[in-house]
């Protein structure tokens, strides 16, 4: 079996060379660079290209679809740490024949791929219940909704008011509660939802349809 990885970790890729060298898969390529990579595919006619999906010029997403629109008839899998739905569903709609996970053993992971040679479609084992749940079209709970679901009351409240555009004294003012609390739940708002602004956090709230409710008197 001959291989071309792309992947933007060096460290990563020495070390999945190594593992693949020892199990008698030949890489012809292990880069960082999807154009390049592109490039060495049409000219080498590897047997498998095995894609990163998170890099910070050309997402893995991206380089599949150009794999693509060059009629490039090779087999596409994606290797990656993300165990998300809408990744798995965008992958395979852009005609990856194979999902597989970072953390996988080698073994596994070598296994897969002589399966997607022979032309098969792989999906890691921890993603078939996602799978499952696509093919019954029922959406997964995505992180965010996680995220979105441990906040406190006071913070969802917090929150609906963001999303109004208020300043904290005005927060404040309305809760009747002081500048210095408000600025402690925005933080904690913050944090739980994996964001770094109010404002990204007044576009969760309105996405969510969040509105504040004054109490009435």
């Amino acid at each position: 079996m001959r291989v071309i990885m792309i992947d933007d970790h060096a460290l990563f890729r020495v070390g999945l060379q190594g593992l693949l060298e020892q199990r008698n898969i030949e890489v012809i390529a292990a880069i960082a660079d999807g154009d390049e990579g592109i490039r060495l595919a049409q000219e080498e006619k590897p047997d498998v290209i095995l894609l990163d999906l998170r890099m910070p010029d050309n997402s893995g997403l991206d380089i599949l679809s150009k794999i693509r629109k060059n009629n490039i008839d090779i087999p596409v899998t994606i290797l990656t740490t993300s165990n998300e739905e809408q990744d798995l569903r965008e992958a395979l709609k852009r005609g990856a024949q194979g999902y597989l996970l970072k953390d996988m053993e080698p073994d596994e992971l070598v296994g897969a791929l002589r399966d997607i040679v022979k032309g098969k479609n792989v999906v890691a084992q921890n993603m078939t219940d996602v799978l499952t749940r696509m093919a019954q079209g029922k959406p997964t709970e995505s992180k965010a909704d996680v995220a979105f679901a441990d906040l406190t009351p006071r913070e969802t409240e917090i929150l609906s008011l963001l999303a109004e555009g208020q300043s904290n004294k005005v927060i404040a003012r309305n809760l009747g509660i002081s500048d210095g609390t408000v600025k402690l739940h925005v933080k904690a708002i913050l944090r739980k939802l994996k964001i770094h602004s109010r404002v990204e956090a007044a576009v969760i709230a309105v996405e969510k349809g969040l509105r504040y409710n004054k109490p009435e008197l």
